[in-house]
């Protein structure tokens, strides 16, 4: 009520959210600082030339997004709260090391489908292409944008194709920079998975993105959540065109059809990664000359060892 009361009055809004913060702590009042979340990103919005304000508003949010998935609570922000969001992010685009945990905050939005709608109704996909670009070097900025992106793109009710299809190259750079760093490359294997379901690769980009996604493989085969992401993203790339399927055969680093065995046996105990490899066969069978040099390489007898350690799924 204090910090409603005067809103245009910086001061109060910076003591009122450093008060608030001092709750954190207590387990008991959570339910209270669900309340204030609105509260808060006025507060942001409202003085958003201030830095120090934006930041310790940020890190509250945090604190109490963090608390609310221990809960299991998900919090849906509305538009207003997505628009104001938005807002910090473009007033404060250079600062990085705040983006840092902006980027950190909207990924943790993004994961409720209302929060993760209302903040694609705001535009802010073209924000988050500018951010990844200007900060390809920083992992976390790269992480939080692409989990954002695979949470709009994964949306059924999509309207921004021409937007989305810009997303493409930008995600294939994050996945080219850091490809060693399983984390980042898992966010951005996941972003373009949901990329390639909305139909946003090109056909000249099938066969580029296809390679990347076979090399982000062999460099982490160990992470089974990448393993199927990549297997999946592979499976809508080989739907889109056969040139994907011809450069899994044709890959120049190595035969694709045996990172695929590879990647079974590593993680054979896994029913996900089964699955996304099923499901990638399933799709380059459809071609004839590809299905015949699978054949060739006795894709079959993999086939049959997956009915076997899977004969009820």
């Amino acid at each position: 009520d204090f910090m409603q009361a005067s809103w245009d009055i910086e001061e109060v809004q910076a003591k009122g959210i450093q008060h608030l913060a001092s709750f954190v702590k207590d387990k008991s009042a959570f339910p209270c600082l669900l309340k204030c979340t609105e509260v808060i990103t006025g507060a942001m919005k409202t003085h958003i030339d201030s830095l120090d304000l934006q930041v310790e508003g940020c890190t509250l949010l945090l604190e109490i997004l963090s608390q609310a998935l221990e809960h299991g609570v998900m919090m849906a922000l509305d538009e207003c709260v997505a628009s104001c969001l938005l807002d910090t992010v473009r007033k404060h685009s250079e600062n990085e090391e705040f983006l840092s945990s902006l980027c950190t905050l909207l990924m943790m939005v993004s994961a409720s489908e209302v929060a993760a709608e209302n903040l694609r109704k705001v535009g802010i996909i073209p924000d988050l292409l500018s951010i990844l670009r200007r900060f390809l070097h920083n992992d976390q900025i790269c992480f939080s944008c692409c989990a954002v992106l695979w949470s709009l793109a994964v949306s059924e009710n999509n309207g921004d194709q021409a937007v989305l299809e810009s997303a493409v190259p930008v995600t294939s750079a994050v996945l080219q920079k850091h490809l060693q760093n399983g984390v980042v490359a898992e966010s951005a294997c996941s972003a373009l998975w949901a990329l390639s379901l909305q139909d946003c690769v090109t056909e000249s980009d099938c066969e580029p993105t296809a390679a990347l996604l076979l090399d982000t493989l062999r460099m982490n085969p160990e992470r089974a959540v990448l393993v199927k992401n990549g297997c999946l993203a592979l499976a809508s790339l080989v739907r889109l065109s056969e040139t994907a399927a011809l450069a899994i055969l044709l890959d120049s680093k190595g035969s694709g059809i045996e990172l695929i065995k590879d990647e079974y046996h590593l993680h054979f105990d896994e029913p996900g990664v089964a699955e996304a490899l099923c499901l990638l066969i399933s799709e380059m069978v459809q071609y004839d000359e590809v299905m015949l040099d699978m054949k060739s390489q006795k894709m079959e007898k993999l086939l049959s060892e997956i009915k076997l350690q899977f004969p009820f799924s």
